[in-house]
């Protein structure tokens, strides 16, 4: 039985228009994706700058182009962190998690959080994951954190495990050398303190903490000259900080 001109030019026409309109949608949706990268790229430059109301701008603009955009919940969950808004960095890294529940930048970065915020097993599962990962080409990452965890727990001993691991994938690993030098010195080995000192001002800049543990660890090898050089350097760049506040730096 033939089906009549017109019903078959109707049924052609119906079978054209949804051809066009699922087109249409592919190419709407292709445009969001593409237009949520722009704005993710966007926000992580102004992140890295440090212009953090730009970034939060084209950071949330990235998510509502593209909700599934993992990177973008990444960098927004990580500027959360910065202005100390923890729900909302949780909820962010939560829903980079499941989106892509074996991406290692999220357990990295979401293990690190929780462990800062007191969940230690629960960070430690997502880091522990991560260094499983035998495509994990930057496990030093995880393994810094992992330790810091393990500090947190009181662990010492643990933690130096993971940060000497951290420093034979890389040596100048800045935050690897500066635990090495913390733990150094609070287990009294004030040279191997001395070297991670040496080893850690090739790579970074001092920070406060640096500082204070450089002062010490000079003192405790009687060098007290070297050691008033960097109480100097502390009240200088950093009166504000705790370590300063020591030296009545910053007077309440």
């Amino acid at each position: 039985m033939q089906i009549p001109l017109t019903k078959r030019f109707k049924l052609k026409h119906l079978f054209l228009a949804g051809v066009i309109a699922s087109l249409l949608a592919c190419t709407t949706t292709t445009e969001k994706k593409e237009s949520s990268d722009v704005y993710m790229q966007l926000g992580v430059r102004y992140l890295n700058m440090n212009k953090l109301e730009l970034a939060k701008e084209n950071l949330e603009k990235a998510v509502a182009a593209d909700s599934g955009n993992l990177q973008a919940h990444n960098a927004l969950a990580f500027l959360y962190e910065k202005i100390e808004k923890y729900p909302l960095a949780q909820e962010h890294y939560q829903k980079a998690l499941s989106i892509n529940p074996d991406d290692l930048g999220i357990q990295n970065n979401y293990g690190r959080f929780l462990c800062e915020r007191g969940e230690m097993e629960k960070g430690l599962a997502l880091l522990n994951k991560a260094l499983g990962n035998l495509l994990n080409d930057r496990a030093w990452l995880a393994l810094t954190n992992a330790g810091i965890c393990q500090i947190r727990m009181g662990n010492r001993s643990a933690a130096k495990t993971y940060f000497k691991q951290a420093l034979l994938l890389n040596d100048a690993y800045a935050p690897a050398l500066l635990e090495m030098l913390k733990i150094s010195y609070l287990n009294k080995a004030y040279w191997p303190a001395k070297g991670f000192l040496q080893r850690y001002v090739q790579v970074a800049n001092h920070n406060a903490e640096s500082l204070w543990y450089a002062m010490q660890t000079e003192v405790a090898i009687g060098n007290p000259g070297q050691a008033r050089v960097y109480q100097n350097l502390l009240l200088e760049k950093f009166p504000f900080s705790k370590e300063a506040k020591q030296f009545g730096a910053v007077k309440n």
